[in-house]
């Protein structure tokens, strides 16, 4: 079985409010957040592929960070679609041509989400393997409502069973293509995201706990969030204060 990492970097960065590139290209430390992501698909040695969906316009640029930062395992990168939903399902397609007749799991993971680790992508991997499905999730720290359109609060569900959901979300390749084919048969095009459309045609999912700064790169705070999240991490090897 092939374990292909599929990368979204389709977004435009609108809410960075950065006029000179895509949010996925800022760089951090010399190297763009994109190729921070990326790199921890490269070192686990259970990914045998990674396909990245770009912003048609830099994927000129995006090759170019492939040769110079050697990201080895990225064997396509195909333009993004007019909306999330049909971005990944190009990205869908590519992967099953990488892979052609045999089976895959595919991990669809956000290029702006690089605060993962190899740990992480292997305990999806073995997740959709005993379940099919594997959904990267982050406990809840505080309480959640639940609200009607009026600001009333409808429910306050259990914090011990109540989860954020993140990224990679992991599945069996052909599911998952399978249930895109479907959703564009039926007209629909505005998924929120994989699992999502998962649940809404009937599949069963499974949560698996990844690290809590496992934020998404939206907006100048998560930069800098990010920027002070690494530093920890490079101090903490230079005094060997790490594990």
């Amino acid at each position: 079985m092939k374990n292909v990492g599929l990368i979204f970097a389709g977004g435009v960065g609108s809410r960075m409010n950065s006029k000179q590139r895509p949010k996925q290209f800022l760089e951090i430390y010399n190297k763009p957040i994109i190729v921070h992501t990326i790199e921890h698909f490269e070192k686990n040695p259970e990914i045998d592929a990674v396909v990245v969906v770009c912003v048609e316009d830099w994927i000129e640029y995006f090759n170019s960070l492939v040769y110079k930062f050697r990201l080895d395992k990225v064997v396509k990168v195909v333009p993004g679609g007019e909306s999330g939903q049909l971005s990944i399902y190009n990205g869908l397609k590519a992967a099953k041509e990488i892979v052609s007749n045999e089976e895959a799991i595919v991990l669809i993971h956000d290029g702006v989400r690089p605060l993962i680790n190899s740990e992480l992508l292997s305990k999806n991997i073995a997740c959709v393997k005993q379940f099919g499905s594997s959904i990267t999730s982050a406990i809840v720290k505080e309480t959640i409502v639940e609200i009607l359109d009026d600001g009333e609060i409808k429910n306050v569900p259990d914090r011990a069973h109540s989860r954020v959901a993140k990224a990679p979300q992991c599945f069996l390749l052909n599911d998952i293509l399978e249930t895109h084919e479907k959703a564009l048969a039926e007209g629909k095009k505005d998924f929120i995201d994989s699992c999502s459309m998962m649940q809404y045609y009937g599949y069963r999912l499974h949560m698996t706990d990844g690290p809590y700064e496992n934020i998404k790169i939206t907006t100048p705070d998560d930069f800098y969030t990010m920027r002070a999240i690494l530093q920890v991490k490079e101090d903490a090897q230079i005094y060997g204060l790490e594990g």
